[in-house]
Formats: structure tokens, sequence, C-alpha cells
């Protein structure tokens, strides 16, 4: 079988180099073949010294590169103020047609978390209505769970203690939910298959 053909990344401060001692030995002796720059395929797999290839920019970066321009103070004032003024057509609306539903109340941090709480515990299966078999997005759950546990990391030192309790506690109940849910999936797993019936090859 032969060997798979690999680049090797050149130097180029090595080949100028050598381009210049070439040009000393032309002056003295006859004339040498360069070396050829850029790219070179080599052939023999075995070799070790060759440089490793540059790795390829992250995604995150990647991304960054391609992301528009953030919108100046001012488009984000008047886009907030347009979005508020939406936002209040769209309770009255809701109020005329339903005068027993009082003013919504402002969004706070405790919504974000119940938030992710509540999503992650129906990715779990909860709430399921009975006699229905549970769906379950264990990984989305795990996503879920994760991303409350990045709020937590990047909100440290900047909550009241009364939020700071709350996402604490909202975590712990998530992710003990998510380690019951793994053990029993991981029992499932382990048990051997049911034989089949009697009577039945």
């Amino acid at each position: 079988m032969s060997e798979s053909p690999k680049f090797e990344v050149i130097d180029r401060r090595k080949i100028k180099a050598e381009e210049e001692q070439v040009s000393q030995q032309a002056a003295t002796h006859a004339p040498e073949a360069e070396p050829e720059a850029g790219p070179r395929l080599v052939v023999n797999e075995g070799r070790r010294d060759a440089a490793p290839a540059e790795a390829p920019p992250s995604a995150a970066v990647a991304e960054e590169q391609e992301l528009p321009p953030a919108p100046t103070a001012q488009e984000s004032h008047e886009q907030k103020a347009a979005y508020d003024a939406s936002a209040q057509r769209l309770e009255e609306l809701v109020r005329a047609q339903n005068p027993a539903v009082g003013a919504q109340p402002p969004v706070g941090f405790e919504h974000l978390v119940q938030q992710f709480y509540v999503s992650a515990m129906i990715q779990m299966g909860a709430g399921t209505q009975e006699g229905q078999r549970p769906r379950v997005d264990i990984l989305g759950a795990r996503t879920t769970i994760d991303l409350l546990g990045v709020l937590a990391e990047k909100t440290k030192g900047n909550l009241t203690e009364a939020e700071d309790r709350t996402l604490q506690t909202v975590l712990f109940e998530a992710r003990m939910a998510f380690m019951e849910l793994t053990s029993m999936i991981n029992l499932q797993a382990m048990q051997p298959p049911a034989p089949p019936p009697p009577g039945k090859k």
C-alpha cells in the first residue's frame, strides 16, 4: 500500500537564507538549483522533523470576524424606545380583550433563571400528562443546565443576595434531576434484553 502524501509547511526565513547562500556559491562556483519556495508535497510519512501545520482559526474568531458592527448608542436608545412603545400597545390590546388581566410585572433576573429551569425540567420529561410516555431530550437538558452554569459564572459578584440564592438553588436542583435521570438511563442500558416469550424462537 502506498504511503499517503502529507504537506509540509516551509519556513520562508530558512528559504531566504538558503537563497542567499546559493547566490554566494553561484559567485564562486557553478550555479546550483535553487529550492522551490512555498509548500511542497512530502511523501515520507515517517519524517518527524516537519513543522506542524498552523491550526485553523477557531470558530469563535471566524464568527467574530463575520459579525456586523455593533449598533451605536443612539441606535440602541431609539430601538429600545420603539420596542417599549410596541410592547405597551400590545399590553393595552390584551387588557382591552380581557379587562381582568392586570399590568404585567417588569421582567427581572428571576424570570430569566426560571425560564432556564422550566426548559431544563421539560427537556427531562417533567410536565408529561398522565398516561403518556415522557419525551426526554437529555442532551438539550444538559445544554440548558450548562447555560445556567455560565450565567452563574458570568454574573458572580453582580447579583443581590436573593438573586444569587435563587440561581444557586435552581442550578443545584436542575443538576440533581439530571443526575437522577442519567442514573436511570445507565441502569436501563445495563439491563440484559428480555428473553423472548416461550414458544417463539
